[in-house]
């Protein structure tokens, strides 16, 4: 199923009388979770916001390999992308969350992150006359709990992306891809398999998989296994779409990966860059010997998955 392209979606809200943004008397819980997302009066020590790990710039990922969060605590895992999450069914790299809503709440929470209980974040923007009247405008209630989860996922569920060269030549439109970037398309259907776990229109079909980037030792992170406690799940992590992968560098959960070309060379052959990997997933059992030109033709379709406004004009 292809996503709507933003042109279309923009006429229909012309159509439908909602087309420009609300004003200050005219709130939505979608302008209420950007205002929350970018404030951070949802920290302990009001220093990061959603948005300090989250850049918008960078399709709403980071730069570092780990995101700094309150007192200058580093956190565990590399930030993911909020963009996209719109038909996801997992959240987090281990699948904690299976809503939008219980996500939301997770980072403001997290004591390497914004370190802030719920109920404190909500005395907080209680004790604000102006969140508490755009609270009671969108919601009819003050801020609670419930309301702020909500609000954030609405905000959450705008930063869809549709506009692509990849899109745009699904769509056959001409001259979408150039020529190296409909090989690499093929390479990355056939001989890397990798539509196996990166499939959808977001390119992940929300699975868990396991490509050898744990062994128990230096490498720990026992990823799914720390929710479901199942052995078959350790160092399985969620499969991330790849919309907008060339600009959410570094990569995997642990950003141990600087660049796409470095993602492509492990995965061509895994074992050489990490012999005592455990629970490897079985297509990354064996090298696969991709040529030179086949991994300049992958990165190239890679980069085909960038949206429009992410591009330098």
């Amino acid at each position: 199923m292809k996503k709507t392209p933003v042109l279309s979606l923009l006429l229909l809200a012309i159509v439908a009388g909602t087309a420009f943004a609300p004003g200050p008397d005219r709130p939505t819980k979608e302008s209420l979770g950007k205002m929350l997302f970018f404030d951070p009066i949802l920290s302990e020590d009001s220093s990061v916001s959603c948005a300090s790990c989250h850049k918008p710039e960078f399709a709403f990922a980071d730069t570092t390999q780990f995101s700094q969060g309150v007192h200058g605590r580093i956190g565990g895992r590399n930030t993911p992308s909020a963009m996209n999450m719109d038909s996801r069914e997992a959240f987090f790299w281990d699948g904690r969350a299976v809503t939008l809503e219980q996500q939301a709440l997770g980072p403001i929470e997290n004591p390497l992150e914004m370190n802030l209980p719920a109920n404190e974040a909500v005395k907080r923007l209680s004790r604000s006359p102006r969140y508490r009247s755009v609270f009671h405008k969108v919601f009819k209630q003050y801020p609670n709990k419930q309301n702020l989860a909500q609000a954030l996922a609405a905000f959450e569920r705008t930063l869809e992306t549709s506009n692509t060269p990849n899109d745009r030549w699904l769509n056959d439109e001409p001259h979408s891809m150039s020529e190296q970037q409909i090989r690499g398309r093929e390479v990355f259907r056939t001989k890397v398999k990798c539509l196996e776990c990166h499939f959808s229109p977001d390119f992940t079909g929300d699975e868990f998989r396991s490509i050898g980037l744990f062994n128990g030792r230096n490498a720990n992170d026992s990823g799914r296994y720390a929710v479901t406690k199942s052995p078959a799940d350790l160092g399985k992590m969620k499969v991330p779409g790849l919309r907008n992968v060339a600009i959410t560098a570094p990569y995997m959960h642990n950003g141990s990966f600087k660049t796409l070309r470095e993602v492509i060379d492990y995965y061509d052959n895994p074992v050489l860059h990490m012999p005592d990997g455990l629970n490897r997933d079985s297509l990354l059992l064996h090298p696969l010997g991709l040529t030179e030109v086949e991994k300049q033709d992958l990165e190239a379709f890679l980069h085909a998955l960038t949206d429009d406004q992410f591009v330098k004009k």
